[in-house]
């Protein structure tokens, strides 16, 4: 999920109101002070960026974004990377993961991990079996597995929201009600289908602020 991470001393330091909505990130306040991976070399940018335009509408979510892009200071080539700034204050805000917040935070690092309060774009994490792999039988045992109860235990050590029904335990320093927060209209459909038109769109309009590729 789509979250930001504030860090509280700099924010404190620098007089920063914390955000609780995307809107908020618009502030001008923040000029300059915000960092979000760029979506056409981060998973999690993508589904940030494919959150707002479904949430949004397509004009309105280009409009959000140009302004939002007055606010950022780079674009990084990493999902984590944003918050992990945040968290060492190299910048007050990141748009970053929701889970990479919470660890940063259970490890001592002073931020806060916010959930807007308008939802946040998602992704899953899927299992499949690839079509013609040498090890079939061990490959099914594997996705078998990989729904078992015993199996969404696991994924619930880091991700709040699971599949099964019925796992679920709080994770330290997660985001409340996580589960409320994702969007309702998200799909994956139009977002694979639109990826391509999607990013090259964002490039043309954000890319000068994206951090140099190593």
């Amino acid at each position: 999920m789509a979250a930001v991470c504030y860090n509280t001393v700099e924010g404190e330091a620098k007089k920063l109101p914390k955000p609780a909505s995307w809107a908020d990130l618009l502030k001008p306040e923040y000029k300059g002070l915000l960092v979000m991976p760029n979506p056409a070399s981060s998973g999690t940018g993508f589904l940030t960026v494919s959150g707002w335009l479904q949430q949004m509408g397509e004009e309105a979510g280009w409009a959000y974004m140009d302004k939002l892009n007055e606010n950022i200071a780079a674009y990084t080539h990493s999902g984590s990377k944003p918050c992990k700034q945040a968290a060492a204050g190299e910048y007050p805000m990141g748009i970053s993961i929701e889970y990479t917040g919470a660890s940063l935070k259970t490890k001592g690092a002073p931020i806060d991990v916010i959930l807007p309060k308008e939802g946040s774009g998602w992704d899953m994490e899927a299992t499949a079996i690839v079509k013609g792999t040498d090890n079939l039988d061990a490959a099914k045992k594997l996705a078998d597995w990989a729904v078992t109860r015993e199996a969404n235990e696991l994924y619930n050590n880091f991700y709040a929201v699971v599949a099964m029904q019925g796992v679920k335990k709080d994770i330290p320093n997660y985001p409340a009600n996580a589960e409320a927060h994702m969007i309702a209209d998200n799909n994956f459909n139009w977002a694979a289908a639109n990826r391509e038109r999607i990013l090259a769109e964002w490039t043309k309009r954000y890319d000068s602020k994206s951090e140099p590729k190593k």
